[in-house]
C-alpha cells in the first residue's frame, strides 16, 4: 500500500467517525442510549467475526487485556451517548478529541512515561479551548458536556491501554474481543439502570447499520490497514480532522453554528491536539 493510499484510508475512517456523532444524536431520539449501544455492538460483533482469526480461543492474558479494554470502551461509549442527549454533536466531538491530549498524562500517572513540555502546553491550550467552546457567556458546561469530558478521560485511558496491549497481543483479536464485551456490558446496564426505549423505524435501522458496519467494523479495518504504513504520530495528526467532520456534518444536518468564541475554542482544541502529538513524539525520540 502506498503512503498516499494509507493517508486516504485513515482520512476516510476519521470522516466516518466524525459523521457518526450526528447519526448517534439522531438515533437517540428513538432509543435509550445503553440499549442502542448494546444492539449496535451486537451487530458489529457478528459482522467482524468472519474477518478475525478466532481459532484456538483466547489465553487468560488476552482475556484480562480484553476485559480492561472492554471496561474502558463500554464506559466511554456509554457516557458519550448519554452526553449527546444534552449537548450538540460538534461540541461532543471536540470535547472527545481531548482524549489525545489527556493520553500522555494518563500514561505518566499509570505507567511513568515521560512527557515533554509541549504536552503540558498542549493541555493548557486545549483546556482554554474547552472554556471558549462551551460558551461561558451562555452558562458554560452543561450536563452533556460534563459527561463528555468524562468520555475524553476514559478514551484517553483506552488509547494508552491499546498502545500497551497491542505490543503483546494480536491487535485484531483484541479489537474483536472488545465488541461482544461492550455489547454484554451495555445491554446488562440497560436492563439494570435504564428505562428501555427502542422505537423501530427505517431511520433507526439505517443508523444502526451505518454505526455497526461502517463506523465500528469497516472504519476499524481501514485504520489497521493504514496504520501499518505510518507512524503513530502521523496517524494521530490525521485523527485531528475527525471533530472537523463532525462540525461540518452537524452544521449541514442540524444547522449547528459556532459563535466566534466557540470557533476559537474549537481551533484551540485542535491546536492542543497537534502540539500533544508533536510533544509525545519528541519525548519518545529522546527516551
Amino acid at each position: 500500500m502506498t503512503r498516499r493510499r494509507a493517508d486516504l484510508l485513515l482520512i476516510t475512517a476519521a470522516a466516518v467517525w466524525g459523521v457518526s456523532f450526528v447519526v448517534v444524536k439522531e438515533a437517540l431520539a428513538s432509543a435509550s442510549p445503553l440499549l442502542f449501544l448494546g444492539v449496535r455492538f451486537s451487530i458489529a460483533t457478528i459482522v467482524l467475526a468472519p474477518f478475525v482469526n478466532l481459532r484456538g480461543g483466547f489465553s487468560r492474558a488476552e482475556l484480562r487485556a480484553g476485559a480492561v479494554l472492554t471496561a474502558l470502551l463500554a464506559s466511554g461509549f456509554a457516557t458519550q451517548a448519554y452526553g449527546l442527549q444534552y449537548t450538540t454533536p460538534a461540541r461532543s466531538a471536540f470535547i472527545v478529541a481531548m482524549s489525545s491530549v489527556l493520553a500522555p498524562f494518563i500514561a505518566l500517572i499509570l505507567l511513568r512515561h515521560r512527557i515533554g513540555w509541549l504536552v503540558v502546553v498542549a493541555l493548557v491550550i486545549a483546556g482554554a479551548g474547552i472554556y471558549f467552546l462551551t460558551a461561558p457567556d451562555a452558562g458554560g458546561l452543561n450536563r452533556g458536556d460534563l459527561w463528555t469530558l468524562f468520555t475524553a478521560v476514559v478514551f484517553g485511558g483506552h488509547i494508552v491501554a491499546v498502545s500497551e496491549f497491542s505490543k503483546r497481543f494480536d491487535a485484531q483479536r483484541l479489537v474483536w474481543l472488545q465488541l461482544p464485551g461492550t455489547a454484554i456490558a451495555t445491554l446488562s446496564a440497560a436492563l439494570l439502570f435504564e428505562r428501555l426505549r427502542f422505537d423501530w423505524s427505517p431511520s433507526l435501522v439505517a443508523a444502526l447499520l451505518f454505526l455497526s458496519i461502517m463506523s465500528t467494523v469497516v472504519a476499524l479495518v481501514w485504520q489497521f490497514q493504514a496504520q501499518r504504513e505510518m507512524s503513530s504520530a502521523r496517524a494521530s495528526l490525521i485523527f485531528c480532522i475527525e471533530p472537523v467532520f463532525a462540525a461540518l456534518t452537524s452544521w449541514w444536518f442540524w444547522g449547528e453554528r459556532f459563535s466566534a468564541g466557540q470557533g476559537i475554542g474549537a481551533a484551540l482544541i485542535l491546536a492542543g491536539m497537534v502540539l500533544a502529538v508533536i510533544g509525545e513524539a519528541r519525548a519518545e525520540a529522546s527516551s
